[in-house]
């Protein structure tokens, strides 16, 4: 019996979503990555793109996708696996190059689509952004996950924005029009270190479904985002900014998927 349930287990650890491996929650997570190799060589990294916190003043460095890819893909001290656990792992530390619209620096993925253009969907469809992960450290706040405007319109703000913050808790932000305004709404806690899962998706175009360790809340979506197209992020975006450049914010991620249908 108790093997039976191991094999089952195995077998179920691992699914996969618009052609990416989501690795489930916890400790079975871990062991089907390994942690010798880059972080393309667990993740299929095909479909995102690297900003980094260095770089020149307002014009961080990206890394492409070609060279995310593939078990000798790109690492460094800001984005590499994790050689305990095998986790994809992003540094953001408090000092660090920024893009012109923000503050805070960030080791980010951004999505791309397979051609190597960048990813710009519409609200209408169904689209999802799904993730396994633990905060290492955190000085205060970081930012785990986004929707994030694309064309339409010149804003450059985040339809949702999924923060942890130092205290445990998981709150989610959401842009009150593309002028800006954020409404923010506690949706979980976790103790900074251990492992959880969250879900941002949108569906039928009016409506932000929000599943935090498989508790879902709902968001509607203002009509002024309407003329929008929008595109996933996800990695460490640091929310504090000082001299120092070993505080900041250190995430761990064993499952990452995007699906669009």
């Amino acid at each position: 019996m108790r093997l039976r349930t191991l094999l089952t287990a195995l077998t179920t650890t691992a699914a996969v979503i618009g052609g990416l491996a989501l690795a489930a929650p916890a400790t079975s997570a871990r062991v089907l990555a390994d942690p010798s190799v880059a972080p393309g060589g667990n993740f299929d990294l095909s479909v995102w793109q690297l900003q980094e916190p260095v770089g020149s003043p307002g014009s961080p460095t990206t890394i492409s996708s070609s060279r995310l890819q593939g078990a000798n893909g790109f690492q460094d001290s800001y984005f590499y696996t994790d050689t305990r656990d095998g986790a994809m792992t992003f540094w953001a530390p408090e000092k660090g190059v920024t893009t012109p619209n923000s503050n805070y620096a960030r080791s980010e993925l951004r999505e791309m689509n397979r051609d190597g253009s960048s990813a710009n969907w519409s609200l209408s469809g169904s689209h999802q952004l799904r993730a396994t992960l633990r905060v290492v450290s955190v000085t205060s706040n970081v930012c785990v996950g986004q929707i994030h405007l694309g064309t339409g319109g010149s804003s450059t703000k985040p339809l949702v924005e999924l923060y942890y913050r130092s205290s445990g808790d998981i709150v989610v932000g959401t842009e009150n029009s593309p002028s800006g305004g954020q409404t923010t709404h506690t949706v979980g806690h976790v103790s900074v270190g251990k492992t959880w899962s969250y879900a941002i998706a949108v569906s039928g175009g009016h409506t932000i479904d929000l599943t935090v360790n498989g508790s879902t809340t709902h968001y509607a979506i203002p009509s002024s985002f309407n003329s929008y197209k929008q595109y996933f992020k996800a990695g460490s975006y640091n929310q504090s900014s000082s001299s120092s450049t070993t505080k900041g914010a250190r995430v761990g991620f064993y499952g990452l998927t995007v699906s669009h249908s």
